[in-house]
């Protein structure tokens, strides 16, 4: 496993995170009323959420386990590796619904779950970040 390039893969979460932070808007509606703000928001997500997915896949890459069959499949692995938590892979997981959806278009992008994500599940990354910090030492 290359730490170096975990560690500025968590640096770049970090950085995704932060932009989200600041111009997480405070009311659904003024997402709804303003482009840009979604597009910030939105990309900024999705950069996060495959962070995590390439993280974890780097991490997986050098162990016994085989390489995930999908995205989502990451956390679960990562998990049985006891390098997070249950609950941590079930959320990410959700998050690359998320980001499938965003990227492909595979539906209409609902701004109230961006919202919701932005406002209310942005520890989900933070813990993450903070459970790969612990493989590094």
């Amino acid at each position: 496993m290359d730490q170096r390039l975990i560690i500025e893969k968590l640096e770049s979460l970090r950085r995704c995170i932060d932009r989200v932070e600041l111009k997480c808007p405070e009311s659904y509606e003024e997402l709804m009323d303003d482009p840009d703000l979604q597009d910030i928001v939105s990309v900024n997500l999705e950069r996060a959420i495959q962070l995590c997915v390439d993280i974890g896949s780097h991490i997986i890459a050098g162990s016994e386990y085989g390489a995930p069959v999908t995205m989502a499949e990451t956390f679960d692995i990562l998990h049985k590796m006891g390098h997070i938590e249950q609950d941590s892979a079930n959320h990410l997981k959700k998050a690359v619904g998320f980001r499938n959806i965003a990227v492909h278009t595979y539906q209409k992008i609902n701004w109230e779950i961006v919202f919701n994500i932005c406002r209310y599940r942005l520890d989900d990354f933070k813990n993450f970040a903070r459970q790969v910090n612990t493989l590094l030492g």
